[in-house]
């Protein structure tokens, strides 16, 4: 199949998307009552159902999960159009000029020689793909609405205090275990904060061995 050819099926296929999403907005009561808020949750979990089919490596559902989160953004950037705030065009150029800014060493040489590395290897594309974010004012928070483990995960990476001990951790749950009243159905106060401790020690050692403890976790219960 030419260029040409496969430029047009692909510009017909997110052509016909983007009418079927706002069609079912004009005419559909459920997607008419819609709004972000209530989109989210559904955003939410076909991106973790993506994560299943392409952890789970299979194609057919990988595609299928794939339609999904594209519908998703389609329906979303359809709301902030309504709004006047925006529309699925500026989307589209807004993250390409970010993944633009974000690999100078394709797209600008001049900026390359600003940052620390001359990113030639993963590790020091990402090395730079921080300090960028970070220059453009985008590592100011984490999301309190990410899955805890992820969160955690997050957090342990912009803050300049070490993950706590693991051995340590082990310890303080044992010593909370100890002093647990039997008669409690839901533990205590210690008991939580020494787990929460050593769950949080977990995940510094899924970063160190560069882990995603989120994923990680998914496939033991799968398994």
């Amino acid at each position: 199949m030419s260029s040409a050819s496969e430029d047009e099926r692909l510009s017909q296929a997110l052509l016909e998307l983007d009418a079927i999403t706002r069609r079912l907005r004009r005419e559909c009561p459920w997607d008419r009552e819609q709004d972000e808020r209530s989109i989210v949750p559904h955003t939410v979990e076909e991106a973790y159902e993506l994560a299943d089919a392409a952890h789970a490596g299979d194609d057919a559902k990988l595609l299928d999960e794939l339609g999904d989160v594209l519908f998703q953004v389609y329906f979303l950037s359809l709301l902030l159009e309504e709004r006047g705030q925006g529309d699925l065009a500026g989307v589209a150029a807004a993250v390409r000029e970010k993944l633009v800014r974000r690999h100078p060493h394709i797209f600008g040489a001049q900026e390359l020689a600003e940052l620390p590395t001359d990113a030639t290897t993963p590790a020091e594309v990402k090395q730079n793909w921080d300090v960028i974010k970070l220059r453009e004012g985008g590592a100011a928070a984490v999301a309190e609405a990410l899955p805890a483990l992820t969160y955690a995960r997050k957090r342990l990476k912009r803050s300049a205090a070490p993950a706590p001990d693991l051995d340590a951790a082990r310890a303080r749950v044992a010593r909370a275990r100890e002093v647990e009243s039997p008669d409690s159905h839901h533990g205590s106060g210690e008991l939580y904060d020494a787990v929460g401790e050593l769950l949080l020690a977990v995940v510094g050692l899924a970063a160190e061995l560069r882990v995603d403890p989120e994923i990680a976790l998914r496939r033991a219960v799968a398994e």
